[in-house]
């Protein structure tokens, strides 16, 4: 395969880990650099829900080894338009709310050197009372990507799925900016949305595993153990990374803890998978 395949899980720190994970009574500080000891990249979710200091994104860049690569979501007040539960479509990407976020967070971000991963502006479903129609979003969403920095690479993800067509995927594709390939319970499975449509709109492809939160809070209270089988998706999955390893520069594939109950196994059993397909098969 031509691409570099990152795999790693989405957060590193969970406390049902300690003792399954991580050492038993690993100190918080700790679990990165240990982290870093079993998987090549991670995807912070906590630059979600507020901007990281310069402080907090330094010792991230200090504490991993070279060649990891940290991805990050960028800020709630940007892609969310706020911290109420429903998203304020008035806000959401508009210069006169969020420039002061964007710059302290890409400021921030930018510390981290070549360890940088791409940034994820994760979008949350949008009903008709926050844009009217995806031609509204669609120009909004056009505008702020013009405005962001070349240094960095960005993915965009929609939980919208009627509004992953091919106009914006054309979009996406003006501002070499990756759409994310997201498998969520509402979301049609990015290998079926394949078959319609070429979902490589830059020189990476960036996928993020976040399954049914319900269903694994209904299963167990304790994400350190894998309760759902997720193997069929998980062959899915592992057919299309090889397909976009043939294409994309690098595929950066991040699980969740509800996708099947622990995510690190999770994503270990889809490297297993995507290694397997890459094997020729046994002389008989």
């Amino acid at each position: 395969m031509a691409g570099t395949l990152h795999f790693g899980t989405s957060s590193w720190s969970e406390k049902a880990w300690d003792g399954v994970f991580y050492p038993s009574g690993l100190a918080p500080a700790e679990q990165l650099p240990f982290y870093a000891t079993q998987f090549g990249t991670v995807e912070a979710d906590v630059t979600y829900y507020r901007v990281p200091d310069r402080r907090l994104v330094s010792g991230w860049a200090e504490r991993t080894p070279p060649g990891f690569v940290l991805s990050a979501k960028f800020p709630r007040s940007i892609v969310h338009g706020g911290s109420e539960a429903t998203p304020d479509g008035a806000k959401v990407l508009a210069p006169e709310h969020v420039q002061r976020d964007v710059e302290r967070f890409l400021d921030a971000m930018s510390l981290l050197g070549e360890k940088c991963g791409p940034l994820v502006l994760q979008f949350p479903y949008f009903n008709r009372s926050a844009f009217g129609s995806v031609g509204a979003f669609r120009e909004r969403l056009d505008a702020f990507l013009a405005t962001l920095p070349k240094q960095f690479r960005y993915g965009v993800e929609l939980r919208n799925k009627s509004w992953i067509d091919a106009q914006t995927l054309a979009l996406l594709r003006s501002h070499g900016c990756a759409l994310v390939l997201v498998d969520l319970v509402y979301m049609p499975h990015p290998a079926e949305l394949a078959e319609r449509f070429d979902l490589l709109t830059t020189d990476f492809t960036y996928a993020r595993l976040i399954g049914d939160r319900k269903k694994i809070d209904a299963l167990t209270d304790t994400l350190d153990h894998v309760v759902l089988d997720q193997s069929e998706r998980l062959e899915g999955w592992a057919g299309l990374v090889r397909e976009l390893s043939a294409r994309a520069k690098d595929v950066y594939v991040y699980a969740n803890n509800h996708y099947a109950g622990f995510a690190p196994d999770t994503i270990r059993d889809l490297v297993a998978r995507v290694r397997a397909g890459d094997r020729p098969p046994p002389v008989p």
